[in-house]
């Protein structure tokens, strides 16, 4: 039965009314990221369903398909720091968000834009 729940947490559709994503000219709202939560967008600047990740649930060594090698930006709101990395396994190149807000609005900077494969959860600090 947790899993379930757990499962139904991982990937939520939100409702986005008609005009607000179909208007020219109209800015999307980003979808916040809960707390203790890692979440992978992918859009850049945080756009389209995010992937969520509860942080005390640890690493992922394959992400889902819904955001393996799509992610695009990602933002830490947990106690932890939390590595995507490019292949599974947490190997290949990476990069390293620091907790607690910490954000990448564009993974292109990093050569990892729709390349995001295994993430790494951890209390470890960056750098």
């Amino acid at each position: 039965m947790r899993a379930a729940a757990v499962t139904a947490l991982v990937f939520c559709p939100v409702a986005v009314p008609a005009s607000a994503s179909s208007a020219p000219g109209v800015v999307k709202a980003a979808i916040d990221c809960p707390s203790g939560y890692v979440c992978i967008y992918p859009e850049i600047n945080f756009g389209g369903q995010p992937w969520v990740r509860r942080a005390v649930d640890g690493s992922v060594k394959d992400l889902p398909s819904a955001i393996r090698d799509r992610g695009s930006s990602i933002r830490n709101n947990s106690d932890r720091t939390a590595r995507v990395y490019e292949k599974r396994n947490h190997s290949g190149r990476h990069v390293c968000v620091t907790r607690s807000g910490g954000s990448i609005h564009d993974l292109r900077g990093y050569n990892l834009n729709d390349q995001t494969r295994s993430l790494k959860i951890n209390r470890n600090d960056c750098g």
